[in-house]
């Protein structure tokens, strides 16, 4: 089954690389114009202009997302490159993983602060969408079951979770659907988990192990989520965290 979003606006806050990346690309795809933000300029233009290859809309912003009011003026231009929003995907992550100050502060402003300033910005934009405007909140399996390595990593992923279904419960009404994808441990080229195979391989290797289907998950599969999720295929669902793990926290 084919999803297409023809003509679509939509925005992936942290759309240049692994999760991201792939979610904005198979929205381009799906006939969608699309915007994204990050901090690092290179790879920012490169999928810019992978976007660009499908022949729609392609916007990109260099934004710090720990910045509050570089948040609301990238949704801002964002909304008037594409013409309005209808799609806003928030996927950045501040990966805070020590258990200090340094952590709590990088995961509280990315994971929890930017997704909470991006859609305020974005919600007058996808009220005016006309019809099928929805939120997308990319949490973890982190965020659902204690971390002892990475507890402010897991803390802020569960407060994405529970905010995703207060969230719901506000824009509802307004017409817009809320909904989050929790991925388990995904690989990718020049990301955490790639990383982990050669400078923490014990640690790697535990984890590939704890996974049924004996694989680590790609970005592409969580894009399909995204996909279905924000399409109308999934109108009468909101507030729903949908875990897509290979089975990961079977093992747990």
């Amino acid at each position: 089954m084919k999803i297409e979003f023809p003509g679509k606006r939509v925005v992936v806050a942290g759309g240049s690389k692994g999760i991201g990346r792939s979610i904005a690309l198979a929205f381009a795809e799906a006939g969608a114009h699309v915007s994204i933000c990050a901090r690092e300029p290179k790879s920012l233009e490169a999928t810019r202009a992978e976007i660009a290859a499908f022949g729609h809309k392609a916007h990109a912003v260099s934004c710090d997302l720990a910045d509050g009011p570089a948040v609301s003026a990238y949704v801002k231009a964002a909304a008037e490159a594409l013409g309005g929003i209808d799609i806003l995907v928030n996927n950045a992550s501040g990966f805070g993983a020590t258990d200090d100050e340094a952590g709590w502060a990088a995961s509280l402003n990315v994971d929890v602060l930017a997704t909470v300033r991006a859609s305020h910005a974005a919600i007058p934009f996808l009220e005016k969408a006309g019809g099928g405007a929805a939120i997308l909140n990319i949490s973890s399996i982190s965020g659902l079951r204690p971390s002892v390595r990475t507890a402010p990593y897991g803390a802020v992923k569960a407060a994405v979770i529970h905010y995703t279904t207060s969230q719901a419960a506000m824009l509802a009404r307004k017409g817009i659907r809320v909904n989050c994808i929790a991925p388990g441990s995904i690989e990718f080229p020049g990301g955490s988990w790639e990383k982990r195979k050669t400078e923490v391989p014990q640690l790697y290797n535990a984890i590939f192990k704890s996974i049924p289907f004996g694989r680590l998950g790609k970005p592409e599969e969580i894009a399909s989520a995204a996909l279905f999720l924000c399409s109308p295929l999934a109108n009468w669902i909101t507030a729903q965290t949908v875990v897509v793990d290979g089975g990961q926290m079977l093992g747990a």
